[in-house]
């Protein structure tokens, strides 16, 4: 499978954060990536036969960037037209809402009250969450962090009132900030999606039929329960 994997190995990137979710990755003692997407790769290299060599990334920004280059073979990240136009996406293993956790002081219930003149609101750089809700905002701007940390730096500083991520990954961070909430509603609904460098069709080919399979055969379900993720669904 030349076209999938020119070098001989699986180079897989994921992203990193310092929780768990069926998009990022938390590290092991040694470095080592741990987690669903951790999970999945594994198991399409042991499919290929290969070693896996992982590229881990503060944003799934960086992520798309080495797919568009060909440095890394394969990614899982959140679809939207912009990543379309760069890299090529096979199915979704998961169904993601994106919306806002807000401080106490806020006074923030809603997604649409994000939306007002002098609210700060936060996202990670380069992804489609920060994207969509730029689109989305009118009243105020979105400032970009590298970081899940440097956003929860913000916020728990008092320099951001809104930090814009998916909602299945907001949880642990609303438990570091007292007061802190989840806003009812959301402003956008995608797939996180295995990924591939454009111009290798049957790579494509390839890793879309091993996700399908491994959503059949409960090899993501599986990768879900591992990480602590239990409560939440693997996409059909």
């Amino acid at each position: 499978m030349k076209d999938l994997i020119p070098t001989g190995k699986l180079r897989a990137g994921v992203a990193f954060a310092p929780a768990p979710s069926p998009l990022f990755v938390l590290k092991d003692a040694d470095g080592s990536p741990c987690g669903v997407t951790a999970d999945l790769a594994n198991a399409l290299g042991q499919k290929l036969g290969v070693p896996v060599e992982f590229m881990v990334a503060p944003n799934t920004g960086q992520l798309t960037d080495a797919v568009e280059s060909g440095t890394i073979d394969v990614s899982f990240m959140p679809m939207d037209d912009e990543r379309r136009k760069r890299i090529e996406f096979g199915p979704a293993y998961f169904l993601v809402e994106s919306t806002y956790m807000v401080t106490g002081a806020s006074g923030i219930a809603k997604v649409e009250q994000v939306d007002r003149a002098g609210v700060r609101v936060v996202g990670i750089a380069n992804t489609t969450t920060i994207r969509a809700a730029g689109r989305s905002l009118k009243n105020t701007t979105i400032q970009a962090a590298p970081s899940i940390d440097d956003a929860m730096a913000l916020m728990k500083s008092g320099q951001a009132d809104a930090f814009a991520l998916s909602r299945d990954s907001l949880p642990p961070y609303v438990a570091q900030l007292p007061d802190s909430r989840i806003v009812e509603g959301g402003f956008q609904q995608t797939g996180i999606a295995i990924a591939v460098p454009k111009g290798r069709p049957q790579a494509l080919a390839y890793v879309s039929a091993f996700l399908e399979e491994a959503k059949k055969s409960g090899v993501v379900r599986a990768a879900f329960d591992k990480a602590g993720l239990e409560e939440l669904d693997v996409a059909p």
